[in-house]
Formats: structure tokens, sequence, C-alpha cells
């Protein structure tokens, strides 16, 4: 089942699809690991959901909502 980073749950694990956006943010996500065929590990939610902090590549990540939406995982059942 496919679903966006920002509507994982705490404790959800998925393998990364799709990196969608353009120019800087993308690149900027690129650079930080957030790449296809990389496992994510959603850790915790603010109360408000933004931002929300991931493990990836073996790293803590927090990511604002915006970023997390641009993400399309595969979930791991």
């Amino acid at each position: 089942m496919l679903k966006k980073l920002d509507e994982f749950k705490q404790g959800e694990t998925g393998l990364i699809k799709t990196v969608e956006g353009e120019g800087r943010l993308r690149r900027r996500l690129f650079d930080m690991g957030v790449t296809p065929g990389a496992v994510v590990t959603l850790r915790k939610k603010a109360p408000l959901g933004d931002p929300i902090e991931i493990t990836i590549r073996n790293y803590e990540l927090s990511l604002r909502k915006a970023e997390a939406a641009l993400v399309t995982l595969e979930v791991a059942e």
C-alpha cells in the first residue's frame, strides 16, 4: 500500500518509492538521504503534526509536514 510520509503514524516503517518536488527542495531532500529505496521509520510527530522526526539511513532527521508530503512510500506490513 502506498502512503505519503506525512500520513504515517508513529512507529510505522516504509520504503521510499518516489520523491516529488522541484529544484532546490528536491535537491535538499536528496542531499539529506531521502532517496528512492531508503527505509524510513516515523519516530515522533509534534502535537500539531509539524515537524516530524524520522529514522533514515541510521540517523534521525526532522522534516516539515510540507516536505514529508512530497515523499511516497510503500508501507511495510
